[in-house]
């Protein structure tokens, strides 16, 4: 592991902002296609607050946000980017990779039996957002998110609003965060999943069920970023 004193004091807040998510059952909606499904939710690790900037330059060595703050959430990041991040932070970590690229299609593959950090599934995402409510949000807008009503403009730091039941931070508002999956393969090709509303949205934009996509090499603004998210060394297969 290198043993760059800045890293290791990255490692080591990430590895303090892991909260472990129970196991379940939830019901997910496509509005556009009119189509309802159930996931199984194993339990797993989600990081309380977005990957900050501060975390993401002492992995990478590169400041790609729009709106500059070491506490604020990193942004202007594609999809492509915040899997490499993730198989970074695993190989300094010691741990397994858990995106591969395909060398007969030459698209990044999820393996997700490896141990090493990763983007949620949007069924674990939306899961972790709700922390067992039923409602679109898991409090009062103002109190939980920052979005075009109070955020003056600008991503904010994280973990200044409240969280969840689960203890997780700014799941709504601030910023959209990457998920795994890819949205609609058919229709849209490789084209992934983000959620949760951001800076710049109306408070309907800032709703744990509102489903986004788009190209995961090309797309990247200064409203969308990722949290990180980890199989339990347990976790069934």
């Amino acid at each position: 592991m290198n043993q760059d004193p800045f890293l290791l004091s990255a490692l080591s807040i990430i590895h303090g902002q892991m909260v472990e998510i129970p196991g379940g059952v939830i019901s997910m909606r496509d509005d556009r296609k009119k189509h309802t499904w159930t996931v199984e939710i194993h339990s797993f690790l989600l990081a309380k607050y977005p990957v900050t900037q501060d975390i993401y330059l002492a992995l990478t060595g590169e400041k790609p946000s729009t709106f500059k703050g070491d506490k604020k959430p990193v942004e202007t990041i594609s999809w492509t980017e915040a899997v490499h991040f993730c198989n970074t932070l695993s190989a300094a970590a010691g741990l397994q990779p858990c995106y591969h690229t395909s060398t007969q299609a030459n698209e990044l593959l999820v393996d997700s039996t490896a141990n090493g950090y990763r983007l949620p599934s949007e069924a674990e995402w939306e899961y972790a957002c709700k922390a067992g409510s039923t409602e679109p949000r898991y409090g009062e807008l103002d109190k939980i998110a920052w979005y075009k009503g109070n955020a003056d403009g600008t991503t904010q730091p994280v973990g200044m609003k409240e969280p969840n039941t689960w203890g997780l931070y700014d799941m709504l508002g601030n910023v959209w965060e990457w998920c795994s999956d890819v949205y609609d393969e058919p229709v849209y090709g490789s084209y992934r999943i983000f959620r949760g509303g951001g800076w710049f949205d109306e408070p309907r934009g800032c709703l744990a069920t509102n489903r986004r996509r788009s190209h995961p090499v090309s797309f990247k603004i200064d409203d969308l970023g990722f949290r990180l998210a980890c199989n339990l060394p347990n976790k069934p297969e």
